[in-house]
């Protein structure tokens, strides 16, 4: 009878560990869940305003590199066949006469399968000739038209801001008889009174306290002139 009533016993407690958990056990687990999730959300948020703190410079970081990559390209494009010519700057300054009226010395490129910086109005055109200007309160705008437009001597180019953060615009100019870089505000003359290409653009970025410059090379640089 003692025998029976042990082997009663040990059933039954086995069949209670069977059938579930405790509610102190259960009380437990959910107090674990709660603060796991209270670690968990306290570093999503810290992690989220860590990372909202960097928003706006990582933003124009962005930009910059996606405007001078664009420009890059386009300028790239300038300087090989069929646009580059024989004997000729691919990039050089021209007298260009904006929508303002006022004739300014722009460095000009053209782009004979034209560009994906600009929209035109009607049936895009090729043989497009661009220009770059940095206007203060206005960025750097982008003045363009077609040599196959009726009124193309007449006419102005079109314009396009290609970002509103660039400030200014310089000229790097290779020294071959001092042998290094000087940094032009405006195109150089030379000797003659002529204006003469640079091999490279600096573009100035700025937004609000942060600025940044780039450097576009512009496919003028002479052979054996180094690029940095």
């Amino acid at each position: 009878m003692s025998l029976g009533r042990h082997i009663f016993s040990s059933s039954a407690r086995s069949s209670r560990a069977a059938a579930g958990f405790t509610l102190l056990e259960i009380l437990l687990s959910l107090a674990l869940v709660a603060l796991m999730l209270v670690a968990l959300n306290t570093f999503v948020f810290s992690m989220g305003e860590l990372w909202g703190k960097n928003t706006d410079i990582r933003l124009f970081e962005q930009h910059v590199r996606a405007v001078t990559r664009a420009l890059d390209r386009e300028l790239r494009a300038a300087t090989l066949p069929p646009s580059a010519r024989a004997n000729a700057s691919p990039v050089a300054p021209q007298e260009i006469r904006p929508s303002g009226g006022v004739t300014d010395t722009l460095l000009t490129f053209e782009l004979p399968a034209g560009t994906r910086l600009i929209s035109w109005p009607g049936p895009a055109l090729p043989e497009v000739v661009c220009s770059l200007q940095a206007r203060q309160n206005e960025g750097l705008i982008l003045l363009w038209h077609s040599r196959l437009e009726p009124r193309f001597e007449a006419d102005p180019p079109r314009e396009t801001i290609l970002t509103p953060f660039v400030t200014a615009i310089a000229y790097d100019y290779y020294d071959t008889a001092l042998v290094r870089w000087t940094t032009e505000t405006a195109i150089k003359k030379d000797n003659s009174g002529k204006y003469t290409a640079p091999q490279r653009l600096r573009l100035k970025f700025a937004y609000g306290a942060f600025s940044r410059e780039t450097v576009v090379n512009l496919g003028n640089t002479p052979q054996g002139v180094p690029n940095f």
